[in-house]
Formats: structure tokens, sequence, C-alpha cells
């Protein structure tokens, strides 16, 4: 086993297809445990008797613990073994989809979601993995994109089947398919992957102080913003109080950081610019773009009156899975181009596009056609979801300290579930506010989709911070230099 991180070549028994379909298994299960319930949740609320509040309640705990075991599980496995780390995380999972498959109530159906969430950081972990066994970086940047890619929905077959599942078998049937295919991914990364870590990761210990105020911090953070998502409903003050938690359990962790011998992540670290100028982009990105293509697009076009008036299946066929299929699509072929256009150069033309599109949407949201909404779901899935995302996410791996590889990686996947937060919070809070008195004009919706080009405008500015990522790179290697104080990679 290779005794550092990132830039080793294949270990010779290690099949790169092998460990690539192993992968790629893991990163399908995560992403039906996250996309193939959708459909379903009126099932839920139907078969359980519960309230949409009670269900979307499950959602919101999913997606917060993703975010939360996100924030250590990939340092976790930088120690004992990110193939031990992940093996483990699948089993977790499959047993969480048997939890919810069995669920009699909305409560044990709560407590499924949560086990479920343990897979959070499978992408990441993913990541890191594949680049400590391939050393060619144009190799390398193409299996990213087809890795990260899945992360953006898989063409849009996840929802069409778990709506498919819950009409016909009812919605534990999505459960015990979700359930099949975790526990195939978790044999399948048992049996052909290889394992690693970040070497010399023998000597140092875990830092749970660490963790556990990072994860009352980002935690309290997530809760605050899906409660202020809530708007006129919202309990405020209650925001507040999460707010004053989240920014004490920060200062909290810093100092811990800076006094434990082997910290979570030094502090010196996170005041680099290849973490906050990259965390920041990342945070921005997703408020800008996150609640237009997975919320305000999808309502307008069946918004009946200001819209097109489209049934939820309908609009899913017109806006989210062109958009799913347009990533999938694009994402081998960014990352490939990464490697040797740059990765920041790659992320900007992906942020400019999605910009334009985003942008787009927003001033035709008044008069558009279906055509017209398929076209820019196609650009802004090209660009976002096939582009931008995957160089967030390969930047995070790429730019991570050779000593503690997972650090970023989790906070950068710990980023995008605060942007996802923050996006539902300010885009519908600005739609609604300026929503005109007229039911049929689609002011409120070009307000917030507006709102959130203004944002990915910031991104955008944000992102000529991040510093090069010299050795994921075969292009200026030789001439680059070394960003301010980042250490170049």
């Amino acid at each position: 086993m290779s005794s550092t991180n990132g830039t080793h070549a294949a270990h010779p028994r290690t099949s790169v297809a092998a460990l690539l379909t192993a992968l790629l298994a893991a990163c399908v299960a995560f992403q039906l445990n996250a996309s193939m319930l959708s459909p379903a949740l009126s099932s839920i609320s139907r078969e359980l008797n519960a309230t949409d509040a009670e269900v979307g309640l499950t959602q919101t705990a999913f997606f917060t613990a993703a975010a939360l075991f996100s924030l250590f599980l990939p340092r976790l496995g930088d120690l004992v073994g990110r193939k031990r780390v992940l093996t483990g995380m699948l089993a977790v999972m499959t047993v969480g989809c048997v939890i919810a498959a069995l669920a009699p109530n909305i409560s044990v159906l709560f407590v499924g979601r949560i086990v479920q969430g343990v897979s959070g950081p499978v992408v990441p972990l993913a990541l890191i993995m594949l680049r400590h066994e391939v050393r060619d970086p144009k190799l390398y940047g193409t299996l990213m994109g087809i890795v990260t890619a899945v992360n953006g929905g898989i063409a849009g077959v996840d929802a069409l089947a778990g709506g498919y599942l819950a009409q016909h078998h009812g919605f534990h049937s999505v459960f015990w398919a979700m359930g099949v295919v975790a526990l195939i991914a978790t044999g399948l990364v048992l049996t052909l992957a290889p394992e690693s870590d970040a070497g010399g990761a023998g000597d140092q210990r875990m830092d749970w102080v660490g963790v556990a105020f990072l994860v009352v911090s980002v935690g309290a953070m997530l809760i605050a913003l899906n409660e202020a998502g809530k708007l006129a409903a919202a309990s405020w003050l209650l925001v507040a109080v999460l707010v004053v938690v989240s920014i004490a359990a920060f200062v909290g962790f810093w100092r811990t950081e800076d006094r434990v011998t082997h910290p979570l992540v030094e502090t010196r670290h996170l005041r680099q610019r290849s973490t906050w100028a990259l965390l920041a982009t990342t945070v921005l990105t997703m408020t800008g773009v996150f609640a237009v293509m997975n919320g305000l697009v999808p309502a307008l076009a069946q918004d009946a009156k200001a819209g097109l008036g489209m049934t939820a299946e309908t609009s899913a066929w017109w806006t989210l899975t062109p958009y799913a299929i347009a990533g999938l699509l694009m994402g081998p072929f960014a990352g490939r181009l990464a490697s040797t256009a740059g990765y920041k150069t790659i992320l900007r033309i992906g942020m400019i596009g999605t910009l334009i599109g985003v942008a787009a949407l927003g001033l035709t949201a008044g008069s558009t056609s279906s055509w017209l909404l398929l076209l820019l779901s196609i650009l802004v899935g090209l660009t976002y979801a096939g582009t931008v995302n995957i160089m967030l996410n390969g930047l995070g791996v790429v730019l991570s300290p050779r000593e503690n590889p997972g650090f970023l990686p989790g906070l950068n996947a710990g980023a995008f579930n605060l942007g996802a937060g923050l996006s539902f919070a300010v885009l519908y809070a600005v739609s609604t506010a300026l929503a005109p008195s007229d039911p049929s004009s689609a002011g409120g919706y070009t307000a917030g989709i507006l709102m959130g080009a203004a944002v990915l405008l910031g991104a955008l500015a944000m992102s000529f911070l991040i510093p090069k990522p010299v050795d994921a790179e075969t292009t200026g290697a030789a001439s680059a230099t070394p960003a301010d104080d980042e250490p170049t990679r």
C-alpha cells in the first residue's frame, strides 16, 4: 500500500476498471437514497397517515445527516483505511434502507432516513480513493467526471423508477430497491477496491472533540436554514438561537484545533485560499442554482396561471430529466478537459454558462414556452451539473493537503449542503416577497431566479481566488508559482 496520498500509480494488482465499477456502484447507491424517494413522498404521506410536513422532515433528516457525516468520515478514512470506512458506510446505509422499508409509522421512517444519511460522504471518499490509485491526470480527470456526474442524478431514471415502484407496489418497495443496490455496492467495494490511507496515519488519533464542535456548528446552521425556509411560518427566535449556537460551536472548534496534538484540520489550512475560497465558491454556487433548478423552475412549469400548467410528472420530463441527462453526459468530458485546460478554467467556463442559463430562465419566466424551458434546462445541466459540480468536487480533492487529504473534500461536501439550504431560504424568500398580487404574473419567479443569477455572479468572482492545483494538471506545472501562502499541488 502506498504511504502517501494522491499522486501514485495504480497498485499493480489493482484493476482501474474494477475500482471504477465498485466506486460507481457506491455512488449510484447513495444517489438512489438521495433522489429515488422524491416521487414517492405523497405515497408515504398516504400510506403512513402522515402530514406533508412530517414526510418532508424525514427528507431533511437524511440530507442533514449526510452533511454532518461528510464532515469527518473522509478524515476517519485517512486514519483507519478508506475502503474500510466506505464499506462500513454502505453496510449502514443498507441497514437504514431495511429499517425504512419495514417502517410502520413516520417515526421509524425518520430513524431509517437518519441511518441512511451515514452514507453522505460516498462521493468525496470515492474521489479520494480514485486519486490515490490513478497517477495520470488525464485519466483521473475523465474518471472523476464519470464518478461525480452520477451524483447529479442517474439520467432521471432514479426518480422515474421511484415513481413507478411507489405507484404500483407502495413506497416500501422503493426502500427495498435501495437496499438491494446498497448491498450489491457493499460487496463490490469489499471485493474490488484496494485499501488506502493517508500514510503515517497509524501514529495519529481522530480528533473527536473537534468533530463534535464542527458537527454542532454545521448542524445548527443547517437546521436554522431549514427553519428560515418556512418564511412566514418560521420561528425566527429559533433561527436566531441556532445561528448563535452555530457561531459559538465554530469558535470552540477553532480553539480546539489550535490546542490538540492531532487536529481534525490545522487552522493554518483553514486560513489558506485553497480552503476558504473553494468553500465560499461552493456555497455561493449552490445558493444561486440549487433552488432554481429543483424548486422554482419546476414550480413555474406546473403553475397553471403564471406558467405552463404541466403536471408534476410532465414538468420533470421537460426540466429535471433533461437537466440530469445533460449533466451525466457532460461530466466525463469536463473532467478530461480539466487536466489539460485547467480546473479553474473549466470551472469558470461552466459558471459563466450557468449564469447565462439561469439569467435567461429568469428573464423569460413570464413568456416561457415548453421548448425554451427544455433548452435552458439542458444548458444548465451541461454547465452546472456536468461541469461546475464536477470541478468543485474535484478541486476539493486535488487542493487538499497531502498530510490530511480527507479534510477539504469533507468540508466541501458540507458546503454543498449549506448552499442548498441557503438557496431555498434566500431565493424563495425573494420570490415570495416580490410576488405580485396578480396570480397570472410570473414576477415572483423572475425575482427569485434573477436573485440566483446575482449570487452566481458572486460565485464567479470568488472562483478567481481559488489557487491552481498544479499536480492535477498537465499544463503549466513547471512554470507555475504558488499563490500567496498556498502549497501548489
